[in-house]
């Protein structure tokens, strides 16, 4: 088994104290035909999806990965060569993953069908900058080799500027740059990072090769998951806004869901990914987008994820522990959520995702551990806890928390830390 996150579940709506979740009320199986899958890979896969996939028959593509991450006994899993059949068969089957990282499977299993290509419009961030240039033709973007970062004439970009990796994921590889001097140290630092970075993930996932420079987008941040229907009919599944340190921080440390948040937005960003949804022509496709509201109201795409919500089951899993509905099952069986219904009675509550990205600033061989407990301690009401290997992967977990709104100052804290005080480290003598 290659499971590398442990999950605690402290809702004493789940299942209470110590226990990994297991969603209720998901004891019907449905046989709604061939026409679907889902693809699971690493880095993780939630106890929640493992529980969604076979309690309700949906069928799993039994790659080599797959069969090595703990899927309970029972899961419904299909042949690689069935799924091929049934991609071949159909010209729009409904396909989740997991993991970005089952792209590869698709770009080679499935280069005779229009998804890979589909699936390029998004996740090269230069293709997709073309794709939507005429929302905002003025937007300024440039790609460069890696190789060709130190020939830039930094006077010919316009600053402040983002600086990312052509195809990218999780923040990584992301710096904003604001001028001549801190341009230079940038780049400097870009080429010492890019060489560790490279095997972390696919080259589908993650390429250091070439990078994109854009210029930086004001105002706030949200991240959307939603799926284009069977019509292209754009269906939002949640909304969570992206909570930063200063206007200089560019983690993924903090998303906050609240019902003033998706009440105040769902509209507009639905007829917002409506648009998006028109440029590119996709049908079945689910989405985690990422945009922002400038200054003047206007709103601005910054990267579409495809083929999958939030990453490491994230998002969709918070949509369940939040708002009670199952976003895996609503993109599965088309169903669309009813606002109303999933956000009454939810008044003055926050629903966080905590990111716990290692930044200590410290070599991770250095790090002995990470105490867990104390975290959780810092919050009144703590959701579920996620332990991630953080020799492998770049973060120590994820947290997911309830908090009251006039007790935001537990999520302000641990937004402004950079978590030495709950590492131990070897000490040299």
């Amino acid at each position: 088994m290659e499971q590398t996150v442990r999950e605690t579940s402290r809702h004493p709506q789940i299942l209470g104290k110590g226990v990994p979740v297991k969603p209720p009320v998901m004891h019907l199986r449905f046989n709604y035909g061939e026409n679907k899958m889902f693809f699971v890979d690493k880095p993780y896969v939630s106890e929640f999806l493992k529980r969604t996939v076979k309690d309700n028959g949906i069928p799993v593509v039994g790659t080599d990965i797959a069969k090595k991450l703990g899927l309970y006994s029972g899961t419904n899993l299909i042949s690689e060569e069935r799924a091929i059949e049934m991609v071949r068969e159909l010209d729009n089957p409904i396909i989740y993953t997991t993991s970005e990282n089952a792209i590869g499977w698709i770009s080679k299993y499935l280069a005779f069908s229009n998804l890979p290509r589909k699936i390029q419009l998004f996740k090269n961030k230069v293709k997709f900058r073309e794709l939507i240039q005429t929302i905002d033709p003025n937007f300024y973007f440039k790609e460069v080799r890696t190789d060709d970062l130190k020939k830039i004439q930094v006077k010919e970009i316009p600053l402040p500027c983002i600086i990312k990796p052509k195809v990218g994921f999780f923040s990584m590889g992301v710096y904003q740059i604001s001028s001549q001097e801190q341009w230079f140290k940038t780049i400097d630092s870009i080429i010492a990072d890019t060489a560790p970075m490279k095997d972390l993930y696919p080259k589908e996932v993650l390429d250091t090769s070439s990078f994109i420079i854009e210029q930086y987008i004001t105002g706030e941040e949200f991240a959307v998951d939603a799926y284009y229907n069977s019509t292209g009919e754009p269906v939002i599944l949640n909304i969570l806004k992206h909570i930063f340190s200063s206007d200089a921080d560019v983690s993924d440390r903090l998303y906050i869901s609240s019902k003033a948040i998706i009440e105040s937005n769902l509209e507009e960003f639905t007829d917002f990914l409506d648009k998006i949804g028109k440029f590119a022509g996709v049908k079945n496709f689910p989405v985690h987008i990422e945009l922002r509201r400038d200054n003047q109201g206007n709103l601005l795409p910054i990267e579409v994820n495809p083929m999958r919500f939030g990453g490491w089951c994230t998002t969709p899993d918070m949509s369940f522990f939040a708002y009670g509905f199952n976003p895996y099952l609503y993109y599965y069986l088309q169903k669309k959520p009813d606002c109303n219904e999933i956000i009454k009675g939810k008044e003055g509550k926050i629903f966080s995702i905590v990111i716990l990205d290692n930044s200590t600033g410290i070599d991770v061989d250095s790090i002995n551990s990470f105490d867990y407990d104390q975290l959780v301690s810092n919050f009144e009401k703590p959701i579920e806890l996620r332990k991630t290997d953080y020799k492998e992967y770049p973060v120590f977990g994820f947290l997911f928390t309830e908090t009251r709104e006039d007790n935001f100052l537990e999520l302000k804290n641990i937004l402004n830390s950079d978590l030495n005080e709950f590492i131990s480290t070897t000490v040299i003598t």
